[in-house]
């Protein structure tokens, strides 16, 4: 039977029909939609789903339900796998028993994250399998395979998705789901030589995982997802969805260029073989990091030493950014010497020219655009303001994010600021779930060495970047069950700031003292921001009632500096759109009381 499927989706499909027994994750685009998918049906397929607090907590617990010997999966973005590295490394030495499958979805060009990385450079660095799936069918079969895999060699396994993987559609063949499913009792049978890391048993252990090595490039030679088709005496390997662009561009370059289409890490070795010893020439076509082309020279110095190999490193692909198929059949045209059939990318010159620009801003209505008019208000422009991962991050140009590092970061980097000898005003902020993912340790750590900054917790009540998902401060989980409710001001209070006060940043007069406060303690303060995130409240059925600019308006264009796209400027006179959300903050700024609140609104 076929699907139409997001490729998340149908990894969500593929660890239903695996029989997966626990999925743990932190949201993180692009890889949020595999839990949301699976979230609906987890009570009927006996699936427990969690969002964990963050990434090494939910590889964590994906870990200890793989040792009782149940199937589970830790699903993440590529930098969340930073944070869950230290059990990552570790867990490819003790190895697994339920099959457990690591899904880290790589993010090509950077469209929601802070960087490029390149997740398979992790497979290698702890010596386990990497699957990289091409398209939504083949994230499916991967991931079923990867858990028998898993199995197999009592190993984990990486799922790699990059993001037009996950976030493409596509017809796909699925198979029925499985409800819980082990290869042996749901119980932790105690082995403290395997499952306690002591030096001395991470020694013989490393030994282990050494000698799987031969046994993991067996399961994987005859792999399904390595294609070879010999043609002419030049070739191209391509992994991933690079292997779609180069025989796209074959065919549309009518050649009979060779082709090896890799799907696994490390590659067929048998394969490759035949593939060198075949061809004269090859080039190497992959997204972001030269793993696949590192392998190549290495391997063709044994199998034809005189094979000419061009990649990343002779300038034929890019190492940054995402590939395509114009990309892909530019370079074969160029190894194949048909420069005159070479495109050019199309011009984006005279869009960008007629085209206003539109930086990605916060929404109409957002708490965050309040809370950070009264920090820079009470701080100044002079005062640093280092932030965090978030949605609040899009407020660069309110002047009030200085740095954006990583999650959890704006804190430490506001102590390390401080501790550097910056004598002005230092005033952070970081978002309500990013505290909660890997804030705490941060806060304490400023408490302990006595940072003398001030945190400002942005709480909308949801993780609102990577799609609205609960945490623990929402009183609900991943499958909408009631749960506990987590105070971050009584968090904030028992890690030992000297200050603590919440408020509603709607309430800018509110706002603005409490700020004033904080700047005055002569420890650590915390300000905690509280408002649900407008989207959420409007989803939830709040309808407040829209503002409007009446005669008294001046142009002093206050409101307009605020920001909000509901309020636009006409022939020198503000005025606000339908976009408005009623949040009243603009008339708290008018110095004119020119914006009010319209009275008969239906």
């Amino acid at each position: 039977m076929k699907e139409y499927l997001l490729g998340n989706a149908a990894i969500a499909r593929g660890i239903l029909e695996a029989g997966a027994g626990v999925v743990t994750s932190y949201p993180g685009t692009p890889a949020s939609e595999i839990v949301e998918s699976l979230a609906p049906v987890s009570k009927e397929y006996n699936l427990h789903i969690e969002w964990s607090v963050n990434e090494k907590v939910a590889l964590e617990v994906a870990i200890g339900a793989s040792w009782t010997g149940v199937r589970s999966a830790a699903v993440m973005k590529h930098v969340g796998l930073n944070v869950a590295a230290d059990p990552f490394m570790t867990l490819a030495y003790t190895g697994v028993k339920g099959g457990l499958v690591v899904i880290s979805s790589d993010d090509p060009f950077c469209h929601s994250s802070q960087n490029e990385q390149d997740s398979r450079r992790y497979a290698l660095f702890a010596c386990i399998p990497c699957l990289d799936p091409a398209d939504p069918q083949e994230a499916k079969d991967m991931t079923v395979y990867a858990f028998e895999l898993s199995e197999e060699l009592e190993l984990p396994v990486l799922l790699r998705p990059t993001t037009r993987v996950s976030h493409a559609r596509a017809d796909v063949d699925v198979g029925k789901g499985k409800t819980k499913k082990s290869t042996t009792s749901h119980e932790f049978v105690k082995n403290p030589a395997r499952w306690v890391a002591l030096p001395a048993h991470a020694r013989t252990r490393h030994s282990v995982l050494i000698e799987k090595q031969d046994a993991i490039n067996a399961a994987l030679e005859n792999s399904p997802w390595n294609r070879l088709v010999l043609r002419g005496e030049l070739g191209v390997i391509a992994s991933g969805i690079s292997g779609l662009y180069a025989e796209e561009a074959i065919e549309r370059l009518e050649s009979d260029v060779s082709i090896l289409r890799i799907g696994t890490f490390p590659p067929p070795d048998d394969l490759c073989a035949e593939f060198f010893k075949h061809v004269s020439k090859v080039l190497i076509i992959e997204e972001l990091e030269p793993v696949l082309e590192e392998y190549v020279e290495r391997a063709a110095r044994e199998h034809n030493p005189e094979l000419e190999i061009l990649g990343k490193n002779t300038g034929h692909i890019p190492r940054d950014g995402e590939l395509d198929s114009l990309i892909a059949r530019n370079a074969i045209a160029d190894m194949l010497e048909l420069t005159h059939t070479m495109e050019e990318p199309q011009s984006m010159t005279e869009a960008d020219e007629i085209l206003p620009p539109r930086p990605p801003a916060l929404c109409p209505g957002c708490s965050h655009r309040a809370a950070y008019y009264a920090m820079k208000q009470v701080f100044g422009t002079d005062a640093v303001f280092p932030s965090d991962i978030g949605c609040y991050t899009l407020a660069v140009d309110m002047g009030t994010v200085d740095t954006c590092l990583c999650m959890g970061a704006s804190i430490n980097l506001a102590s390390g600021i401080r501790f550097g000898g910056e004598d002005k005003d230092i005033c952070c902020s970081i978002g309500d779930s990013t505290f909660l993912h890997n804030g705490m340790p941060g806060l304490l750590n400023a408490v302990y060495n006595n940072a003398k900054i001030t945190v400002t917790i942005l709480d909308n009540l949801t993780t609102a970047m990577t799609g609205h998902q609960p945490h623990p401060g929402t009183g609900v989980t991943a499958t909408g069950d009631k749960t506990k409710s987590v105070s971050i001001e009584a968090l904030a209070n028992v890690l030992g700031a000297d200050f603590v006060e919440t408020v509603d940043p709607y309430d800018l007069n509110a706002t603005l003292e409490t700020f004033r406060k904080a700047k005055e303690c002569q420890g650590l303060s915390v300000v905690i921001a509280k408002q649900a995130c407008i989207t959420n409240a409007i989803r939830a059925g709040v309808r407040r009632k829209p503002f409007r600019v009446n005669d008294n308006c001046v142009g002093c264009r206050e409101c307009v500096d605020f920001g909000c796209p509901a309020i636009e400027f006409h022939e020198d006179r503000a005025r606000i759109n339908s976009l408005c959300t009623g949040c009243g903050v603009c008339a708290q700024i008018c110095p004119s009381e020119a914006i009010e609140e319209v009275v008969n609104v239906k």
